[in-house]
């Protein structure tokens, strides 16, 4: 169930890991004290560790985020299910989702980062792992996401969900019969639902900070 437990301590370790994440050294290095520090400079990561990140708390899909650093699917190796730990590459290759577009990528190199983005988007959200953004799952994050707002009750909660999980079917599928059910969003049309907007330019790593500066990985 672990992950592997490999931590990189020599410079040409962290050089492999910055041409294979496109963060630079002093990034890398930046995020090896915060991986040290999360984890009190053990060589694993566990989901008990994030409890130290303030601002991850007051994050309603908190728990999504969570998984998404312990999803097999995030590391790049074809993997699926869930582990228990994670070493420092694997936190590297995470934290790699939410680095800011690099502007010197080809338009082949940029659309593939994109897709990747997309892609990690997809399966934090995709929490069964199934292939599909089900009903179910579409309406537990708009209910996470609207649980701020003190004065929606559950039911218009769940009517929110389903009204916004209608329009995005009328999006994506072009007619069905009236014996047919809608199962949820494939990763296709997922893309096809965000085309055109650059939410890889929204992503951010600002819940990870361990004081008032904010750590920013675009410079």
């Amino acid at each position: 169930m672990g992950a592997s437990k490999s931590v990189p301590t020599r410079e040409h370790d962290f050089e492999d890991l910055a041409e294979r994440t496109g963060f630079s050294l002093d990034q890398i290095n930046n995020l090896h004290k915060r991986f040290q520090w999360l984890n009190n400079h053990q060589e694993t990561l566990r989901r008990e560790d994030f409890e130290k990140v303030s601002h991850l708390s007051l994050n309603p899909i908190r728990s999504q985020i969570i998984q998404a650093f312990f999803d097999r699917r995030n590391f790049g190796k074809g993997g699926v299910g869930l582990v228990d730990e994670i070493g420092f590459e694997e936190f590297l290759t995470v934290m790699s989702y939410f680095k800011p577009p690099n502007k010197k990528l080809t338009n082949e190199e940029t659309e593939a980062n994109r897709t990747q983005k997309l892609r990690f988007l997809f399966n934090m959200h995709d929490t069964d792992n199934d292939g599909t953004i089900t009903l179910d799952e579409y309406r537990h994050l708009v209910e996470k996401l609207l649980s701020t707002c003190e004065t929606l009750e559950e039911d218009t909660a769940k009517a929110i969900a389903d009204a916004a999980m209608l329009e995005v079917a009328k999006i994506t599928v072009v007619h069905m019969e009236p014996h047919e059910v809608y199962e949820g969003i494939t990763f296709e049309q997922f893309q096809q639902i965000l085309k055109g907007i650059e939410v890889e330019r929204k992503m951010n790593i600002r819940f990870l900070q361990m004081d008032t500066t904010p750590m920013r990985c675009g410079k």
